[in-house]
């Protein structure tokens, strides 16, 4: 019997299901270190890894039975609350590193700015471990477990070199070919698959669906056009979001910060350790106050290192009336479908890390992405015919779904839910549904699971997507040298938005110039809101796209031809089974290839 695997490699937790042969995914406990003597099995594995120091555990590190005993680092439940007492040595956010364009990802930098971990990780090796950890867990309850159908979630905003890295990280957990799926299609799949008898009495054909994903440290969002085809209903997703550092974990810092704040008013002051048990203790307390039948309040207790027998704790409340404040008021206010969020901080120089968003207002990041959404759609008119034509883009700057699927865990509570339906309610003047069933948790890993299955049988619906974003290539042009002015940068569109797996183009019928035999640097750029552009067309100046990488390589000159000479050449890209886009330059008079690799060191 085929077994299918999805799995959910999530920036605060990783989930995995499995679905054998027809029957429905399930998702699979997870062995992992819970105490420092305890083991125990979890649905989620929490996405942190600590690096304990030689002499806090004589033995080795905490590991499971089937593990080395000698390891120096673990992962899970217990690393994160390791973690919290010891910060320098705690690995989080892993993910997001993974699409740090500003980082080395290949270089041991985590824990960030630790002084107290002497071997660092680097991004990828954090995703490897994790993946082979899942791994390596049903390979000793499951041994005759097989991955040749795996499928992995990625967040539709991570960029290309973010994907290939995900894929090397597979690959290095021995996981094989694994595929590439994003997490908003991933929940779509999942909710599919709930309602495989009904789903069609909750969309038709001319609806447009967001998938509305907020996890602990990320947002991610999609648009999905249901549209008829030959008589049957279709689906493709149409749009997809910006790359947001901000979720629960967000809500949980400002809840802790309003509470010390009101204990300092009284009195008491936390020390770090303190205030860092005090966001553990918020997170809980929140999903309680957001509960169907929360109370008025709910009690905190701080506890207070201390050399006595009996530690002392500090008392501490939360109110219902605060969370719905802080969280409800503070991250999704009503504000207007033309207020923008603020893209960067005020200051000329930032302290290095990740690029959180500046800006806590969901409400505003989403009226962006619906804006920037109307204009990728408005650009390509197969998008258009996709969604019925103008109708929809004609009511105001930006463009309003018919019903929102929400997925990640803050979605637990239903006031977020109700309050980002009645912000879009009342941006379109129409009431905006919630698809019903859906399991915000677990969504992402059985819809992998599901898409495994699609993809090996063919049998089920299938989202169209293909690449989430145009991608570019910048060009020199060849322009005459004007003192004080430097040469325009054009950019050559070498995969369009919605380029599929399995297919290539040849960019346009003219050849470029290749400098050879020299280190030489190759710009990339993209865009969310350019889907009409299409392979092998040039944009006159790149400066109107988003810079995502530079490559510095020595391309080696073909035969005949000596270093330091330019060689006339042609590109073809493609989009790999895997999901994985490629760019070749090719030496017409030798036919020698060179392919660019999106997951080198960029610099």
């Amino acid at each position: 019997m085929s077994e299918f695997i999805g799995i959910d490699l999530g920036t605060s937790n990783c989930a995995i299901a499995i679905a054998k042969g027809e029957a429905s995914p399930e998702i699979l406990p997870i062995s992992q270190v819970e105490s420092t003597n305890g083991i125990g099995e979890r649905d989620l594995l929490p996405s942190a890894v600590y690096l304990p120091s030689s002499a806090e555990f004589p033995e080795g590190a905490p590991a499971l039975p089937w593990q080395d005993e000698a390891r120096n680092w673990f992962c899970g439940s217990h690393a994160r609350a390791r973690g919290a007492l010891q910060p320098d040595r705690l690995i989080v956010s892993a993910k997001s590193w993974l699409c740090h364009p500003q980082v080395d990802r290949r270089a041991g930098i985590l824990p960030w700015q630790s002084e107290k971990v002497s071997e660092k990780w680097s991004p990828l090796a954090v995703s490897e471990k994790l993946l082979a950890h899942l791994l390596s867990n049903f390979r000793e309850t499951e041994p005759s477990l097989q991955t040749d159908h795996t499928v992995i979630t990625v967040p539709a905003s991570f960029d290309e070199a973010a994907r290939s890295l995900t894929l090397e990280a597979a690959q290095q957990a021995g996981l094989g070919s694994a595929t590439l799926l994003e997490e908003p299609q991933a929940a779509f799949y999942a909710w599919l698959g709930n309602h495989e008898s009904d789903w069609r009495e909750q969309v038709g054909a001319g609806d447009l669906i967001l998938v509305c994903d907020i996890g602990g440290g990320t947002a991610d969002f999609s648009l999905i056009a249901v549209f008829e085809r030959d008589g049957n209903l279709a689906l493709e997703r149409v749009a997809v979001g910006e790359h947001l550092l901000l979720g629960g974990d967000n809500m949980d810092l400002a809840l802790a910060h309003h509470t010390a704040s009101q204990l300092e008013a009284a009195g008491t002051s936390l020390d770090e350790w303190q205030f860092l048990a005090l966001v553990q203790s918020i997170r809980s307390a929140k999903e309680t106050l957001l509960s169907d039948s929360a109370p008025a309040e709910v009690s905190l207790a701080i506890p207070s290192r201390s050399s006595r027998l009996v530690a002392s704790t500090i008392s501490a409340k939360l109110t219902r009336a605060e969370v719905d404040s802080i969280v409800l008021d503070g991250f999704l206010p009503f504000t207007a479908p033309t207020e923008m969020p603020l893209l960067r901080r005020p200051g000329g120089l930032r302290e290095s890390g990740l690029p959180y968003a500046a800006d806590a207002a969901i409400s505003k990041h989403l009226a962006r992405f619906l804006t920037r959404a109307r204009e990728n759609i408005v650009s390509s008119p197969t998008l258009l015919d996709s969604i019925g034509g103008l109708k929809k883009t004609v009511t105001g700057p930006l463009i309003v779904p018919d019903a929102v699927l929400f997925n990640g865990g803050v979605f637990n509570a239903a006031p977020l839910r109700a309050r980002i339906l009645k912000l879009l309610s009342g941006w379109s003047g129409i009431e905006v549904r919630e698809l019903l069933g859906a399991r915000p948790d677990h969504a992402v890993a059985i819809g992998a699971a599901i898409y495994s299955r699609l993809r090996a049988t063919g049998k089920g619906l299938r989202i169209k997507s293909g690449t989430a974003r145009s991608y570019y290539i910048g060009i020199q042009s060849a322009a005459m040298a004007v003192p004080g002015r430097r040469p325009v940068v054009k950019a050559l569109c070498v995969a369009p938005q919605g380029m599929e797996e399995g297919t290539s183009h040849e960019l346009c019928d003219r050849e470029f110039l290749l400098y050879t035999g020299e280190t030489s640097e190759f710009r990339f750029f993209q865009s969310e809101i350019r889907a009409g552009d299409r392979p092998g067309e040039i944009l006159p100046d790149a400066s109107v796209l988003e810079e995502s990488a530079k490559l510095q390589i020595e391309i080696p000159p073909p035969s005949g031809h000596q270093p330091g000479e330019e060689v006339p050449v042609r590109l073809e890209s493609r989009v790999t089974e895997l999901g994985n886009l490629e760019l070749y330059f090719i030496h017409p008079a030798t036919s020698q290839r060179w392919k660019l690799e999106f997951n080198v060191r960029l610099q």
